[in-house]
């Protein structure tokens, strides 16, 4: 099966991340390389890509694409989620990295990989894995969670209206029978949503998918660590650019900028700083820029897509 993926406001990262010729940059979600490559295509003799990706087929696929490249770049491939590398990265001390790119979302060959369990429009056993020698899966979280759990990480990382009553549907089918597919689960969202609450708006799995596919791969878990290691190893004036895909990704990308760029984080009523706290950062974007039309034409994927940028000082 060919796979085609198509990279999320491609022009704005690029512009974003200002290339040096002879930089040093990280694609810390390596994926399929389409935002890799055109860094690669702006680097130089003498320049660095590092490519960080869990997943074996992404890293696989992801040195085909950049293969071209090598004999003018160095490139290092890091198997092993984002978080571990920037904090490996950290207690190294490296300190000159030029640029930092972070796309949070789910790659399309993922998606469109029918056996991986990550989309509800293929049937296939659950897993949702990311990095697939990973213990937890989407079938452990199915059919070994409790209801208040379930309910749980389907309200806060699905933000779903529904939750607690498609989590109620989950336990009494599975008193009957294991839950092994990803069509078997959507159907028990289905049959839990009111019909007429299924008449307009996405998919109506969309939600619990997404759910977790974050529980499963602790994706939130290990954001705003990863995003402070990251920091640190910028140089002066260095580049971090992130792309999220929904709104708990993003308060967390937010949030964790605000906090960076702070200069003062004790309370207002002291009367002098005690808390020695300078600004690590200067925010680039205020508000978060997002797709053109054009782009959501041509691949609706990118509809919830929003890149925030940070200038390190």
């Amino acid at each position: 099966m060919e796979y085609i993926h198509k990279s999320v406001l491609l022009r704005e990262t690029l512009d974003g991340l200002n290339i040096k010729p002879n930089g040093i940059y990280i694609d810390a979600t390596l994926g399929g390389a389409g935002h890799a490559a055109e860094i690669a295509k702006r680097l130089e003799n003498g320049g660095t890509l590092i490519g960080i990706d869990q997943d074996d087929f992404a890293m696989s696929k992801a040195k085909n694409v950049l293969e071209p490249f090598s004999d003018k770049l160095h490139i290092r491939y890091e198997k092993a989620n984002f978080n571990e590398v920037a904090k490996r990265m950290r207690d190294e001390r490296i300190r000159d990295v030029d640029g930092v790119l972070m796309d949070l979302g789910v790659s399309s060959f993922q998606l469109d990989d029918g056996t991986r369990g990550f989309s509800y429009n293929h049937n296939a056993e659950l897993d949702m894995r990311m990095n697939q020698s990973g213990e937890l899966t989407a079938h452990g979280v199915v059919n070994n969670y409790d209801k208040a759990r379930l309910t749980k990480i389907f309200r806060e990382y699905g933000e779903e209206k529904w939750a607690a009553r498609i989590a109620e549907f989950i336990i009494t089918e599975r008193e009957k029978s294991s839950i092994d597919s990803t069509w078997q689960l959507v159907d028990i969202i289905k049959a839990a949503i009111p019909a007429s609450a299924r008449r307009d708006g996405p998919h109506p799995a969309k939600r619990i998918f997404q759910a977790i596919r974050i529980e499963v791969n602790d994706e939130l878990g290990i954001l705003q660590n990863a995003i402070e290691s990251f920091v640190d190893i910028l140089r002066p004036n260095g580049i971090i650019c992130i792309i999220t895909f929904h709104s708990l990704e993003d308060r967390i990308v937010k949030e964790t900028f605000r906090a960076l760029a702070a200069d003062c984080v004790c309370p207002r009523e002291f009367p002098i700083c005690n808390c020695d706290k300078r600004s690590e950062i200067e925010i680039v974007t205020r508000k978060p820029i997002i797709p053109s039309d054009k782009e959501l034409e041509e691949n609706p994927r990118a509809r919830s897509a929003k890149l925030r940028i940070a200038r390190k000082k």
